[in-house]
C-alpha cells in the first residue's frame, strides 16, 4: 500500500506543470513556530521554455521527498545553460543544468568560461540525467539550398540561445568541420516566425533522449514546414575522426511532419544536473539513490528518462568517462562504488 501510494504521488508530481511545480517549490512550507526552519538548495536551469527546466522544477519535488522535507529545493531558470551552471559556482544555487561539452569549458577555461574564476568553486560530477542530439533544419521552401552542413557555413543561423549547450555542441561541430560558425541571436519563441521571414537560413534542433522536441520547436513544428540536413557523408568521416559521435533519431517520432529525411542524424551530448563539491555527500548520495530507485516512473512520465530508466549506472560512467580528469562528487562516488561501477583511476572531490 505505501509503495503504492508512493508511486501515485510520484506521478502527480511529474504530470504536473513545470510553472505550476516550480511555483510551489519557491513558496515556503508553512511550520510551527517551534519548527526548525528548513535548509534550501537552489537547482539552477536554463530558460523556462527549455527542456531542462522543465525536467528540473518537477526533479526538485522528487529531491525534496527524498530528503524527507528537510530542504526547500528552489528552481531558478537563467538565460542559458552557461548562466545557469556560473550560477552554481557563483554561489546563487547549489545544483546547475550542465552537459559534458560545458563540463569540458569549465576546466579548460575556454568559451564562455574563458579568464572566469567561480565565486565558490567548480561543478563536479553529480548526476547525468539524459543524452540530447543536436541537429540543422531549414525551411522546407529552401531546402534545395541546402544538402550538407557545408551549405550553411557563413550563412545567419540560429544555433539555439546562445550559451546552451547544444549552442555549444554546434561550435565544436564547425570547429571540426572548419565551418564559419555565424549565430544570430534571437528569442527561441520567434524561431518560426524567424525561419519562414528569412532572419535565419538555418536552425538547430535537438531531441531528449531521440524523442522529446525542446518546447519552443515543437511550436515551430506545428506552425512551420522544415527539412533536416543531415551532415553529407565525408562530414560524417570528419567529425568522427574529431571524438564525435553520431546518434540516429526517427524523425516520426520527434516530430508530427515529414522533415525530408528517413533517419536524423544528430550530435549527442550528455547533459546533467552538477553540483559544487561542498554540497553534503549525503544529500547528493540521497538524491542519486532516489532517482535510481524512481526511474522506471520517470521514464514513464517523461520519455526523455527512458535512457537512463535502462542503464543509470552507465549513464553515470559515460558522463564521467567524458571528461574522466574532473573530481567526482563523494555522493555520486559512494553511489558507484555500491553498484561496483566506480574506476580506480577517477578520482573523488573533496
Amino acid at each position: 500500500m505505501e509503495e503504492t501510494m508512493h508511486k501515485a504521488r510520484l506521478g502527480l508530481i511529474l504530470t504536473a506543470s513545470a510553472v505550476a511545480i516550480a511555483t510551489m517549490v519557491a513558496i515556503p512550507a508553512i511550520q510551527p513556530a517551534e519548527a526548525q526552519p528548513r535548509k534550501s538548495i537552489r537547482w539552477s536551469t536554463s530558460s523556462v521554455d527549455s527542456y531542462g527546466y522543465k525536467v528540473a522544477a518537477a526533479m526538485g519535488k522528487v529531491l525534496e521527498e527524498a530528503l524527507g522535507g528537510e530542504y526547500t529545493v528552489t528552481v531558478n531558470p537563467y538565460p542559458s545553460t552557461t548562466g545557469a551552471m556560473k550560477a552554481a559556482m557563483d554561489g546563487d544555487g547549489e545544483i546547475g543544468y550542465t552537459a559534458d561539452v560545458g563540463m569540458t569549458q569549465v576546466y579548460e577555461g575556454v568559451g564562455g568560461f574563458k579568464d572566469y574564476k567561480p565565486g565558490k568553486g567548480k561543478l563536479v560530477h553529480t548526476w547525468y540525467a539524459y543524452p540530447m542530439e543536436s541537429f540543422m533544419a531549414v525551411p522546407a521552401s529552401k531546402a534545395g539550398d541546402y544538402k550538407c552542413l557545408k551549405d550553411l557555413s557563413g550563412k545567419p543561423t540560429f544555433f539555439t540561445t546562445a550559451g546552451f549547450m547544444n549552442w555549444l555542441n554546434f561550435q565544436r561541430v564547425y570547429k571540426a568541420l572548419g565551418y564559419d560558425f555565424k549565430h544570430v541571436q534571437i528569442d527561441a519563441k520567434s524561431n518560426s516566425d524567424a525561419l519562414q521571414g528569412g532572419t535565419i537560413v538555418g536552425s538547430v534542433a535537438y531531441t531528449t533522449a531521440g524523442r522529446s522536441l525542446a518546447p519552443y520547436w515543437k511550436e515551430t513544428d506545428i506552425r512551420t514546414d522544415v527539412r533536416i540536413v543531415n551532415p553529407c557523408p565525408d562530414e560524417i568521416a570528419k567529425l568522427k575522426s574529431a571524438g564525435l559521435t553520431i546518434a540516429e533519431v526517427d524523425p516520426k517520432v520527434a516530430f508530427t511532419k515529414d522533415v525530408g529525411v528517413a533517419t536524423i542524424q544528430g550530435v549527442p551530448i550528455l547533459f546533467g544536473y552538477n553540483a559544487r563539491a561542498d554540497l553534503s555527500e549525503d544529500v547528493i548520495y540521497k538524491m542519486v539513490s532516489a532517482f535510481y530507485k524512481n526511474r522506471e516512473e520517470l521514464a514513464k512520465a517523461d520519455p526523455g528518462f527512458t535512457p537512463m530508466a535502462k542503464d543509470f549506472v552507465g549513464m553515470q560512467v559515460n558522463g564521467i568517462s567524458a571528461n574522466p580528469d574532473i573530481p567526482v562528487h563523494p555522493g555520486l562516488a559512494r553511489f558507484l562504488k555500491e553498484q561496483k561501477a566506480w574506476k580506480d583511476n577517477w578520482k573523488v572531490s573533496s
